[in-house]
């Protein structure tokens, strides 16, 4: 499993620590891989850096409680109150995962606020950047609280098949907004990995009612959804359904990180359409 979460420069200095002391210190002691995004790296529309805590969930949780209490006993210290502390952490959540998150009806949330105590707010989907596919959960409350909601959000996520999938690009805004060609070393970029290349292929299904929006106009949504992921897509004939359903068949064919954008972009079509219709 794998979490992500923004921080600010600053906060993103203090978890490194000097020489990377802090961050060897925390995954040694928590058992979790933690990575940062790099200097320029920031989550579109901000300009905070993104963190990636990867591992069993138990690991995930120690090594949250390391970094954001290390964050949480640096505000104490500017703030100096005698209060604890009230600060805000902003998970990314795929958007096609955010519905596990939110329950039916907003259910779920409302009964992960009763139990976590934390505030937890979503970002609605008119903040999306162009190709950006999360969303940002934003947790409010004391040090307890934000663990206990992670706790549960974590395993939330843990059931939607989607949410690992996600872990393949965990940074890879830079590359969506800058071109994939972007490789200032000549190298090929911070993506050297050779197997990416190789084409794979995935078969999702779409509802029939659905499959005009993910098309568009004269075939333009399908277009850009193709250029913006470098991904091949394929819609099956009218009346091809996923075996047992009236859901069209959409393949996507790619590197793995070029099917994952088309599929969370194509699903994001779908959600939209879901929410009108329910609005």
């Amino acid at each position: 499993m794998y979490i992500r979460f923004l921080v600010s420069n600053a906060a993103a200095g203090s978890v490194i620590g000097k020489g990377g002391s802090t961050i060897t210190e925390f995954q040694s002691k928590s058992g979790a891989r933690i990575q940062l995004s790099r200097n320029h790296e920031t989550f579109p529309g901000t300009s905070d850096r993104i963190i990636m805590v990867s591992g069993a969930i138990d690991d995930i949780l120690k090594a949250m409680e390391l970094i954001l209490g290390k964050l949480f006993d640096e505000l104490n210290v500017e703030d100096n109150e005698d209060v604890g502390p009230r600060t805000k952490v902003r998970l990314i959540v795929p958007n096609s995962s955010c519905g596990s998150i939110i329950g039916k009806g907003g259910a779920t949330i409302k009964s992960l606020i009763e139990d976590s105590q934390a505030g937890i707010k979503i970002s609605p989907l008119d903040n999306n950047f162009y190709g950006l596919n999360d969303r940002l959960v934003t947790l409010t409350g004391t040090l307890d609280e934000q663990m206990q909601a992670i706790d549960l959000i974590l395993s939330k996520l843990c059931e939607d098949p989607h949410y690992s999938q996600a872990m393949h690009a965990p940074f890879s805004y830079a590359a969506t907004y800058y071109s994939m060609s972007y490789a200032p070393n000549g190298t090929g970029g911070k993506f050297p990995n050779h197997k990416e290349d190789r084409s794979n292929s995935i078969t999702i299904g779409v509802p029939d009612e659905h499959i005009g929006l993910v098309l568009g106009r004269g075939g333009r949504n399908i277009m850009e959804i193709s250029q913006v992921s470098g991904a091949r897509i394929k819609i099956s004939d009218r009346g091809d359904f996923m075996s047992g359903t009236t859901d069209r068949k959409v393949t996507i064919t790619g590197s793995q990180r070029a099917i994952h954008q088309a599929e969370c972009m194509i699903m994001q079509k779908v959600a939209n359409a879901t929410e009108r219709m329910m609005d």
